[in-house]
């Protein structure tokens, strides 16, 4: 397969990150090597459209990288759950109820844990709220905190540009969204980075996270506003405060990770990419198109976890057993080419890339997302002149884990940098 633009060449055989044939492959060997073209490319090569991977030690899954295979297990729920106590795993004990896998994997009782009627009837307390989000509100807020970050650092000639502004901007906006004033916002943005860092002020972070949010649960009781706090306590589907308080919990936390990845992940191929770059401050990539193509080489969620089988079956020539745990590889798809040729994949205006999943679970915040990921990479482009990365592209680190691939630090310099008369006023409320 003829790899993308904006990928280098494989590497040979013997080069870091190759695994032999046949070896389960440690998942988390796909986000932290340093190019991820030559390993998806080996798997595919070693083990076709869904290969055995490791979750953690002596804990197997299926790696599923096949267009087909995965709009199957996305969409068929009767035969793949999303529930995570059908993993036989967890059922048996081989994955304790501390298992780092916990968070990301086991069951969760809200709209994430639930197929069927049940997932339905919580989805649309979120599909309604996405749905009343007017964008060019959006769109002048995440503008105007953009201008704010570039600000604060506008005369130092350097940052980094995923603490000091990718890692910053969504939650500031979804905050805004739903009902949070600024200083509330940056509050809920410290106690997420201790809940996701998982350090030793993990547990207090999450006590934070839920505080702060069920203190403007009880706020919006006392007064409602016209904000997505308000909408989810007023909406029919939601029977308790639990079932409220979850709804918003997985609206700000994975509303909040994914975007920062997709603008970092955008910001790294700008500055380490010169053809991309080229292409992009050219005029012949538009922004959006850009972004496509970051979605399908480089997706917020490169492996999301996961579905479970309901019973023995098979899927792209492997024997699937009940209970079985299957990972989306929502990056590794890029390599199927069963179902796009070679480079007529990256071609623009192309959005058959599965980063935002398919069937009945797939994100209902694309729009949202897209908005605030759009303003923040054209606001930061307009801002900084000469802006160039201040390391090797090689030495660039990426965040532990598993399941996504965000670059850790984004050092750059730049030689001007221009806010765009930001003098502090933050845009009107929605009429």
């Amino acid at each position: 397969m003829t790899a993308p633009p904006d990928a280098v060449p494989p590497v040979p055989p013997e080069a870091p990150g190759d695994v032999p044939a046949g070896d389960p492959l440690p998942l988390s060997a796909t986000t932290t090597c340093p190019d991820t073209w030559p390993v998806f490319d080996r798997l595919w090569r070693d083990h076709g459209p869904v290969a055995p991977v490791e979750l953690e030690p002596g804990v197997r899954a299926w790696l599923v990288m096949g267009y087909e295979e995965l709009k199957t297990i996305t969409g068929t729920p009767r035969l793949y759950s999303r529930d995570g106590r059908d993993w036989r795993a967890f059922q048996d004990g081989t994955v304790p109820p501390d298992s780092p896998l916990g968070p990301m994997m086991f069951f969760r009782d809200n709209v994430v844990g639930y197929d069927g009627d049940a997932h339905r009837r919580l989805r649309r307390p979120i599909e309604d709220a996405i749905a009343a989000v007017d964008h060019r509100r959006l769109r002048r807020t995440v503008e105007y905190l953009c201008r704010g970050l570039v600000g604060a650092f506008a005369d130092r000639g350097s940052a980094d540009l995923v603490a000091d502004y990718a890692a910053t901007v969504p939650l500031l906006a979804i905050g805004d969204l739903i009902g949070f004033d600024p200083a509330q916002s940056r509050e809920l943005l410290a106690a997420m980075r201790a809940l996701f860092g998982s350090g030793e002020d993990a547990q207090d972070g999450n006590r934070r996270f839920e505080a702060l949010l069920g203190g403007l649960l009880a706020a919006r009781r006392e007064r409602p506003a016209d904000d997505i706090a308000s909408l989810l306590l007023a909406h029919p589907d939601l029977r308790t405060g639990a079932e409220v308080l979850q709804s918003i919990v997985v609206l700000v936390s994975a509303g909040n990770h994914t975007t920062i990845s997709w603008i970092a992940q955008t910001l790294r191929l700008m500055l380490t990419d010169p053809r991309f770059a080229g292409r992009v401050r050219g005029g012949r990539l538009g922004i959006d198109d850009a972004l496509d193509e970051v979605l399908a080489v480089a997706p917020p969620m490169i492996n999301m976890p996961a579905r479970y089988a309901l019973r023995d079956t098979e899927l792209g020539g492997r024997a699937i057993a009940r209970g079985d745990a299957l990972v989306l590889g929502l990056a590794a798809v890029a390599h199927d080419v069963r179902a796009h040729a070679g480079s007529q994949f990256w071609q623009r205006g192309n959005r058959a890339h599965l980063a935002w999943s398919a069937g009945p679970h797939a994100c209902p915040a694309r729009d949202p997302a897209r908005t605030i990921a759009r303003t923040a990479i054209a606001t930061v482009l307009h801002a900084l002149r000469g802006v160039r990365l201040a390391v090797d592209p090689a030495d660039l680190e990426y965040e532990p884990s598993p399941w996504t691939r965000c670059p850790a630090r984004l050092p750059v310099t730049f030689t001007h940098a221009d806010p765009g008369g930001f003098h502090g006023r933050r845009p009107g409320h929605r009429a």
